[in-house]
């Protein structure tokens, strides 16, 4: 067994695992690699990672992944996405930038089932960008609006990335669903205000304010708007646990897609097993090696290490938030969600709570850094979404979602400034 300084772990970890990522190896074999070089350098029992990885993959929490996977291309399907949709649009009406705010609306409703950005932004999207074009919107604004505002389906709750938290941080995957709530509804309020008046010069086609078309609108979608009423009352009621609330999420969507919408289909229903298959293995082998990788990272206390590094840089907790969350946005530009969080988490967790920081605010945080990740190029899941719905180059999409992107991060720095934006909630259950 070869002696090394935690140090010197920690570098030949890092070093190794970007050394790949640069070369174009996927995340999960980066990863992957990187933790067993230094498991052979180190003489450990492979097995052990083996069985680390494992252990994290039988959790109970993730159980809930799959499940809100399933529920959400169910829920696409049924038809639920469209006239949830077709609510928002009658709600905004004819405002300057209306159906750019009815996006915005419609990817709260639809992350509040789903809970995946490049989901909420293929549903709402598929949608949205063609009435946007159609009534003289341009289409790279369209297409910029809905990559933006798709990141919105991992704040609002139930979302993939606050159960990978919950499992990786040990947080409660409850209270950070209640958490991400106020912070959701803020980040699609600064969205919607940056519509009005980026486009209130804008002469387009918007539709009017009735109050029965949006009585008819309700009518149509009440059983879409029924979806996460009893999802998250459910959960908050304490009637069901989040993974719990999964299985009832598509047992409901398919008596409402059979027997009251009437279009869910056999053939739907296979595609949508088929979807849910394919993200969930892709993200389970993440997770497998994520958990590995920082099995390492915490048991060489290398957490520790730079916290105390970053103790004896500053001592002020902005500038430690201002430069974690410069850190994330970096990070976001490249790599994956979830690869984020199951790498930073074990990282970064110990280091804000040792200034004093709530790991339920910490979490939320992370989870919007990493929305706007999905907007920012050149990884940008939403942004590769928005360009094959609307055929706009991804260049001219990204120079229409910078303003975007700017008013996301000064909401970021109002939810870091005012924790309890994301700990009322929370809060009231305690």
């Amino acid at each position: 067994m070869l002696e090394m300084t935690p140090g010197m772990i920690g570098a030949i970890l890092f070093l190794v695992f970007f050394a790949l990522l640069l070369i174009g190896s996927p995340i999960m074999v980066a990863l992957g690699i990187a933790t067993m070089s230094c498991f052979f350098l180190l003489g450990i029992d492979i097995s052990i990672m083996i069985e680390k990885a494992f252990a994290n993959l039988t959790a109970f929490p993730l159980m809930a992944l799959p499940c809100f996977v399933l529920a959400g291309a169910l829920m696409e399907a049924a038809g639920i996405s469209k006239r949830l949709v077709h609510i928002a649009e009658n709600i905004v009406g004819p405002i300057p930038g209306g159906l750019a705010i009815s996006t915005a609306l419609a990817c709260v409703f639809f992350g509040a089932i789903s809970g995946s950005g490049p989901a909420t932004t293929a549903a709402v999207g598929m949608l949205m960008i063609p009435a946007m074009a159609c009534r003289g919107y341009n289409k790279a604004y369209a297409a910029a609006t809905t990559a933006t505002a798709g990141g919105i389906g991992i704040i609002i709750p139930p979302s993939i990335p606050m159960v990978i938290y919950g499992v990786t941080g040990q947080q409660s995957i409850a209270k950070m669903f209640m958490a991400g709530i106020v912070p959701g509804f803020c980040i699609a309020l600064s969205l919607s205000v940056a519509h009005y008046f980026l486009c209130r010069n804008l002469k387009t086609e918007g539709l009017a304010w009735s109050r029965a078309a949006l009585r008819q609108a309700t009518r149509e979608g009440f059983w879409s708007i029924m979806a996460p009423v009893i999802i998250l009352g459910g959960i908050y009621a304490g009637t069901f646990t989040p993974t719990e609330a999964a299985v009832v999420a598509i047992v409901y969507t398919v008596i409402v897609g059979v027997f009251i919408h009437k279009e869910l289909t056999f053939k739907a229903f296979m595609n949508s097993l088929k979807t849910t298959s394919w993200l969930t293995g892709r993200v389970l082998v993440l997770v497998f090696t994520a958990t590995a990788f920082g099995y390492l990272l915490t048991s060489y206390r290398l957490p520790i290490y730079i916290a105390e590094w970053m103790l004896n840089f500053t001592d002020n907790v902005y500038l430690v938030w201002a430069m974690v969350v410069v850190f994330l946005l970096f990070l976001g530009m490249f790599m994956e969600t979830l690869a984020i969080i199951m790498l930073v988490t074990p990282v970064l967790l110990p280091l804000m709570t040792a200034f004093g920081v709530d790991p339920i605010h910490f979490g939320i945080v992370l989870i919007c850094c990493c929305a706007v990740g999905f907007a920012t190029p050149p990884l940008g899941e939403n942004m590769f979404v928005a360009s094959g719905i609307s055929n706009e180059s991804l260049e001219a999409i990204s120079v229409k979602a910078l303003p975007l992107v700017a008013i996301n991060l000064i909401a970021i720095f109002i939810i870091v400034m005012v924790p309890q934006l994301s700990l009322w909630l929370p809060s009231l259950v305690e």
